[in-house]
C-alpha cells in the first residue's frame, strides 16, 4: 500500500513532472511585458494557480512520505511508530481528494460556475423542497471555501422558493457540481398536510459553467426581450421599493434570465445579459462538439418518470444517486451540506 501510494505521487497518476514543465511555460508568459495585454490573460492566470496549488500539494505530501520512509529506517520506539502510522492514514485521505483533481481533467472543470434550482411539480411542497435543496448546497459551499453570491431567487407563494440562482466561486466549482445536474426527489410526511400524509415533491438542479468576459457571443437587441419589475425578495429597503429588478428573454432560444440581486437597475441587467451569454455559449459549445448538455436538454421533465436522485425520509431514509449508485441512509446529514462523498462518486464514474 505505502509502495503504490509513493509510486502515484512520484509519477503516473499526478505527472508532476509534467505539470512542472507547464508551470514553468506560464510562468514565463505571465513574465512577457504583453501578457496582461493578451485575450488569454484569464484562462492562462487561473490555469497557473491551480498548478501551483496542485504541484505545492502534491510536493507536501510527497516529503511527508518520505520523511516517514527515513524514520522508519531507524530504531524508533512503538509510541513513535504509533504516530508515524497515525500520519499515513492523514496522507492517505491527502492522496485520495488529490487524487480527485486527475478526474477533473475536462474543459471546463475549473470554471467558476452558476446553479439553480427551480421547483416543479407539487406546488407548496416543491417550493419547500427547493428551498431545502438550496439550503443544502449553501451549507456544502460555505464549509468548503467556496464563494457564492445570489443572482436571483424566486419566492414561493407560501413558503420556500419557485427558483434560484447563485453564481458558485472556488477550485473546480463546475467540476465538483456538474452532477448535480438533473431532476431532485423527495418523499416525506408532508408537514404542511393536516392528515400527516406521505407526498412526493420535485425540483430540478441546473449548473452552467462561468465562462470570462471574452466569450465571443453577440447578442442582438432585437433577439431579447427585456422586463423591468420591483424585486420581491430580500435585499434591503432600497432593493424592495424601487423597479430594479430586470428580466431578460432570448427570444430565438426561450431562455430567460432574471436578476434581482443589486440596488442598480444597470448592474442587474449588465449581470443578467452576462449570464444569458454563458448559457448562449453553452449551447454553442454543444452544437460544435457535444462536451457540454446544452441548455434546455437539461431541463427535463420536473415529474415523474425523472429522475437524478431520491432522497426518501419515509417509510424508510435513503439517499440514492442514479447516476454514480451512491447510497446513504443519512438523510440529514446530507440535507445539512454533507455531500462531498457524494460529489466525489458522482466524478469517480
Amino acid at each position: 500500500m505505502k509502495l503504490k501510494m509513493i509510486s502515484m505521487i512520484s509519477g503516473g497518476l499526478f505527472e508532476l513532472d509534467k505539470k512542472i514543465i507547464r508551470r514553468d511555460e506560464l510562468d514565463n508568459i505571465i513574465n512577457d511585458p504583453n501578457f496582461w495585454n493578451s485575450k488569454d490573460k484569464d484562462d492562462n492566470l487561473k490555469e497557473h494557480t491551480y498548478l501551483v496549488n496542485l504541484i505545492n500539494d502534491v510536493s507536501n505530501v510527497k516529503n511527508k512520505i518520505f520523511g516517514n520512509i527515513e524514520l522508519l529506517n531507524d530504531n524508533i520506539e512503538d509510541d513513535m511508530l504509533e504516530v508515524i502510522n497515525n500520519e499515513f492514514n492523514e496522507i492517505s485521505k491527502d492522496v485520495d481528494r488529490l487524487r480527485i483533481d486527475t478526474y477533473l481533467s475536462g474543459e471546463f472543470d475549473k470554471n467558476d460556475c452558476f446553479l439553480e434550482i427551480h421547483s416543479g411539480a407539487g406546488g407548496t411542497e416543491a417550493c419547500d423542497w427547493a428551498n431545502m435543496l438550496y439550503r443544502m448546497y449553501t451549507r456544502y459551499l460555505s464549509k468548503n471555501n467556496y464563494k457564492y453570491i445570489e443572482i436571483d431567487k424566486q419566492l414561493g407563494e407560501e413558503v420556500g422558493i419557485k427558483s434560484v440562482m447563485i453564481e458558485i466561486s472556488g477550485k473546480n466549482a463546475y467540476g465538483y457540481l456538474k452532477g448535480e445536474i438533473g431532476v431532485h426527489r423527495l418523499v416525506r410526511i408532508s408537514p404542511f398536510d393536516a392528515n400527516k400524509r406521505r407526498h412526493t415533491s420535485f425540483a430540478s438542479v441546473l449548473v452552467t459553467p462561468k465562462f470570462d468576459n471574452n466569450i465571443d457571443i453577440n447578442i442582438n437587441d432585437c433577439d431579447i426581450r427585456v422586463d423591468i419589475y420591483r424585486s420581491s425578495g430580500p435585499g434591503g429597503q432600497g432593493v424592495n421599493t424601487t423597479d430594479s429588478a430586470v428580466r431578460i428573454t432570448h427570444i430565438p432560444t426561450g431562455i430567460v434570465v432574471t436578476c434581482q440581486n443589486e440596488r442598480s437597475q444597470i448592474r442587474n441587467r449588465e449581470i443578467a445579459l452576462n449570464v444569458l451569454k454563458n448559457k448562449l455559449y453553452t449551447l454553442e459549445l454543444e452544437k460544435q462538439n457535444k462536451e457540454i448538455r446544452s441548455i434546455q436538454g437539461d431541463m427535463m421533465t420536473i415529474g415523474f418518470g425523472s429522475g437524478k436522485r431520491s432522497y426518501v425520509m419515509c417509510p424508510y431514509t435513503l439517499v440514492k444517486d442514479n447516476d454514480s449508485g451512491y447510497e446513504t441512509s443519512n438523510v440529514t446529514g446530507i440535507l445539512d451540506g454533507e455531500i462531498g462523498e457524494m460529489l466525489e462518486k458522482n466524478i469517480r464514474r
